[in-house]
């Protein structure tokens, strides 16, 4: 029953849901007690005729069309009482008399003239059945004689009317919808709106409509989503062409008997019943009746999108809703009643698109309806809350990543400066040039648009979320591995604008945050050096996010940037601090033919030392400042110097003038920023001091170094605050005079320049790693694929020496999965010092417990000597002295000093290298003056500041360096000592460049 309430005298009360003629009505209850759609009835006015609508292949009785248009728009979406007269159980139909309001709709038929009534015999034939009458037929008799008096309606007296009531239907209305060119009607009509009226809503997302005027019949799928399938019944075939309803199980509660003949539109539609049965999807029936409620029967406006590969018309369908216009899609999405879909939203423009992902997100949110058991996928970010901050921006990483100087923590503290990655964006990578990887197209490009707008800026951050990525290559991941890092993500604006934005700058309508300033972010997306992240469900993303995307919108139709379609501009900077020192020599030169020369600082490696770009010579280089010397790393004040030179120069433009170059490739000279001597503004703040040489009359200012010195020592400032007047106070901590460390030790690598492997005699953790070595069980070799080792693991290896297995480090592989049991891996062996290459045959895994364990190896170099490389003259013979005397021999190394810049020799990092003098047992002498006696080794120049151990030391080994220049051994041979490290450089300024 479609009734909410049901009284003795048999008047139930519902709500139109559809009109199928000129005189049937589907109604359904106003409420119901169970789950899923209210229950519905179809009731056929009693003793009532309407004309009826064209059949397959037929045409519309006179006057059928306007007569069912008449009583869709009296009835539809109204609230009426009906009451069953009859039932006619031949043809499963139910007659009734229903009234809107206080009127009779019976009675307004025929009154209009829409319908006749039907012929009552007076006595029934012998053998025929009694046949119902409408209680109210007498009056209906009378309107229907007042209606052909007048001419109303069926009964009009206008000539030719009959026939011009006709519609001139196209073979899509009754029963032809192969010869409808989809795509024509598409090209013709794509985002205009088209009048039409919906005859069935098949699901959800799919309804089948009359557009007008043409009525032509078509199926239409809603644009960017999909509803719940509804499944289908099972239906005899020859049943097919009599049902009223499609394969879709309707929402009604009376009989599944075979009804009235179809229109030809219901015709199409029962004519994809299939016979195979399926369950509907769980709140498909709900979504459908959702549908139904609000356009079936409807006057809908459809702007058709798209057309898919198998003809289907895919459209936008807009309702009424009062004086304004409703998105079916959207209604759906936001109710939870169907989902977004990418394929057919992709037809769609974008702001459409945008609103329905945001109202599915909101309705997962909620968990509506179809989400209602949605489980949110894991996420690697989190939201960062209260974490806003002011201050200045002084480095540029990237495109979309920059560091801010925080205005709230002191000057000079590691906390001041904080890394933030631009929220939702993404630009061009900026590759690794250890790595050997180029920047990507419009990567320096981006990195320059924002250090131009950026650099000395000050900057409002929002902080929005965090991410934790693998900082292999950057992806994210939802549980990273152990050494995964957090990369923090947030809104960067522009305080205070400037001229430079220009029409860069976000318009009003799409601006992010007018008090907040200007959007860095939407600014590079804009000019298309970014693109914006398709976030995933849940994921964080930038509280501007429609802003972005607007702002690629624009980039991509103005075809700017990365989106253009012309070649990436190429740029080739040659960088010559990754080059030899001949190389940076030979560039000399062309630095010295202009005396200013502009130049941009790329890094700050330490107070006085820079890696500068200089576009007019397309090359990066290293720089220092002449006669300028801050503390060296580690030591009190250097981490203020490089703080404060980072806030003044940090990829400023400035200007420079070199002087020379070192033995080390680093030019040597001045440097200015806005006019101001950076070096001065060091010496003036006490976080660096001036050393006067030979040629240093030559440096620009060097009046004002000697002056701003005297002042900051007259202040106390800094490294002087313990200056005395008189007395010199060396850079860094106080001298040591503890007894220096001494530890016997065995030599198990030589390599080059004077540096080798040891192992500490008497480690328990030697002996332990042993046993554990010797108790595994080595398997037969790994099954290929089954094992793959990546650079930076510890592993198994088999030293080709004494095919002995030892804990080994990978150092390289093959690109790409192992294919061959051949397969070269490069291995460096952590406990001996030792690398080789091993095929993939000699390698096992090994288990965490033994490689957890440090490497036992210990980086040592010869303490005061520089010894030659295996490519300079006496190289080979330094190495073969040193190997010859030492290799697996037993020693006491005095630990002279320690260098805490890490000791990377062949890409394998070791820690601190300990300096240390190396004396055998009975022996006189240690192999440092050993060294210096053969004359492979010279001596390191005394130091201004050098420690009394110092200077004793290298006192002490002065001597046999004598002894081998007095000899004319090794490198002495030709009485002075051969080095291709001399500094190169006018000669007046040959003292310049001493690191």
């Amino acid at each position: 029953m479609a009734s909410s309430t049901a009284g003795s005298t048999g008047w139930l009360r519902g709500r139109v849901k559809a009109v199928t003629s000129g005189d049937c009505l589907v109604i359904m209850a106003l409420t119901s007690s169970k789950p899923g759609p209210p229950p519905e009835k179809t009731i056929t006015l009693s003793s009532l005729m309407a004309p009826k609508l064209a059949r397959r292949g037929g045409i519309d009785e006179p006057f059928a069309w306007e007569s069912r248009e008449y009583l869709r728009k009296l009835c539809i979406g109204k609230e009426v009482t009906f009451k069953v007269d009859y039932t006619v159980s031949s043809i499963g139909r139910d007659f009734g008399s229903v009234f809107l309001g206080d009127k009779n709709v019976a009675m307004l038929v025929v009154s209009q003239g829409w319908a006749k009534v039907r012929e009552q015999p007076n006595q029934p034939k012998q053998g025929q059945q009694k046949i119902e009458a409408s209680p109210f037929i007498a009056e209906l008799l009378q309107l229907e004689e007042q209606a052909k008096t007048q001419g109303l309606g069926r009964w009009s007296k206008v000539p030719g009317a009959a026939e011009e009531s006709i519609r001139n239907l196209p073979p899509s209305a009754i029963g032809d919808p192969s010869k409808l060119d989809a795509m024509s009607l598409l090209n013709a009509n794509k985002g205009k709106p088209m009048e039409a009226i919906v005859e069935q809503v098949r699901d959800g997302s799919t309804v089948r409509v009359y557009l007008l005027p043409e009525f032509q019949f078509v199926q239409v799928f809603v644009a960017g989503i999909q509803a719940p399938s509804v499944g289908r019944r099972s239906i005899p075939t020859e049943t097919v062409p009599e049902a009223e309803t499609t394969s879709d199980k309707t929402n009604e509660d009376v009989s599944a008997e075979p009804r009235a003949p179809l229109t030809s539109a219901q015709r199409i539609a029962a004519s994809t019943v299939s016979t195979t049965e399926t369950v509907a999807d769980p709140f498909a029936l709900e979504a459908k009746y959702f549908t139904e409620i609000r356009v079936l029967n409807r006057d809908v406006r459809i702007v058709l999108e798209g057309v898919d590969k198998f003809s289907n018309l895919i459209g936008s369908v807009y309702y009424p809703d009062g004086d304004s216009a409703k998105d079916l899609a959207l209604e759906l999405v936001e109710h939870g009643y169907a989902k977004y879909v990418e394929w057919s939203a992709n037809m769609m423009e974008e702001e459409p698109k945008k609103r329905l992902k945001t109202a599915e997100l909101q309705a997962k949110k909620s968990k509506l309806k179809i989400w209602t058991n949605y489980v949110p996928p894991a996420t690697n970010s989190k939201p960062i809350h209260n974490q806003n901050f002011t201050g200045k921006v002084v480095e540029v990483v990237s495109g979309d990543c920059v560091i801010v100087a925080d205005d709230s923590i002191p000057y000079g503290s590691p906390l001041a400066e904080r890394r933030v990655n631009l929220s939702s964006i993404r630009c061009p990578k900026m590759g690794n040039p250890r790595k050997e990887e180029k920047p990507a197209a419009y990567a320096r490009e981006a990195k320059e648009f924002l250090r131009t707008r950026l650099i000395g800026r000050q900057v409002n951050v929002q902080m929005e979320y965090s991410r934790k990525v693998s900082p292999a290559d950057g992806a994210t991941v939802a549980n990273g591995p152990t050494d995964s890092r957090i990369m923090d993500f947030g809104s960067v604006f522009l305080a205070t604008p400037s001229k430079a934005e220009g029409d860069d700058a976000a318009t009003p309508a799409s601006s992010a945050s007018q008090q907040s300033g200007v959007n860095v972010a939407e600014l590079v997306v804009a000019r298309g050096f970014g693109s914006v992240i398709r976030h995933r469900d849940f994921e964080e993303r930038s509280s501007y996010y429609d802003a972005l995307l607007s702002a690629e919108a624009r980039a991509t139709a103005g075809k700017k940037g990365m989106h253009s379609s012309k070649e990436p501009p190429a740029m080739h900077i040659t960088d010559l601090t990754t080059a030899s020192a001949k190389k940076a020599r030979d560039f000399l030169p062309f630095l010295h033919r202009s005396r200013r020369i502009p130049a941009v600082v790329e890094y700050v490696l330490s107070g006085h030392r820079f890696k500068l770009l200089v576009p007019k010579e397309t090359c990066s280089i290293a720089f220092s400042f002449s006669g300028v010397r801050c503390p060296g790393r580690d030591e009190p004040y250097s981490n203020e110097a490089i703080a404060l030179m980072r806030r003044r120069i940090m990829q400023r433009d400035v200007e420079i003038e070199v002087e020379t170059v070192d033995r080390t490739g680093t030019f040597m000279g001045s440097l200015w920023e806005s006019r101001t001597n950076m070096a001065i503004a060091l010496v003036e703040a006490g976080l660096a001091k001036y050393t006067s040489f030979a040629g240093s009359d030559r440096i620009p200012d060097a009046h004002l170094l000697e002056q701003a010195e005297k002042n900051a020592k007259n202040k106390k400032l800094k490294i002087w605050e313990n200056y005395v007047e008189g007395e010199e106070v060396p850079n860094g901590k106080p001298t040591d005079t503890k007894q220096k460390e001494v530890l016997k030790v065995v030599v198990t690598e030589v390599l080059e320049g004077g540096k080798f492997y040891v192992q500490t005699v008497g480690d328990q953790k030697i002996s332990s790693i042993q046993q554990q070595l010797a108790s595994l069980n080595l398997q037969e070799a790994p099954l290929i694929g089954a094992f793959n080792p990546k650079k930076g693991d510890v592993v198994l290896a088999q030293f080709s020496a004494d095919n002995s297995w030892n804990r080994a480090m990978i150092v390289n592989g093959p690109r790409g999965p192992v294919e061959s049991a051949k397969d070269n891996f490069e291995v460096f062996y952590i406990d001996y010092g030792n690398q080789e290459f091993v095929p993939y045959s000699q390698l096992r895994p090994l288990d965490s417990s033994v490689s957890a364990t440090p490497g036992l190896a210990q980086l040592c170099s010869l303490a005061y000597l520089k010894v030659p490389t295996l490519t300079q003259d006496h190289g080979e013979e330094a190495a073969e002295f040193l190997s010859e005397y030492t290799l697996s021999k037993e020693f006491s190394a005095m630990i002279e000093d320690r260098d805490l810049t890490g000791g990377k020799i062949k890409g394998q990092g070791t820690g601190p290298v300990l300096l240390v003098t190396l004396v055998a047992a009975n022996e006189e002498i240690s192999i440092n003056a050993a060294m210096l006696q053969e004359g492979l080794a010279r001596l390191e120049k005394k130091k201004k500041f050098d420690t009394k151990d110092r200077k004793a030391a290298l006192d002490n080994l002065e001597k046999f360096q004598e002894e081998a220049h007095t000899n004319r051994r090794g490198n002495w041979q030709y009485g002075h000592y051969d080095s291709e490290e001399e500094e190169i450089g006018p000669p007046v300024k040959k003292g310049v460049g001493k690191q």
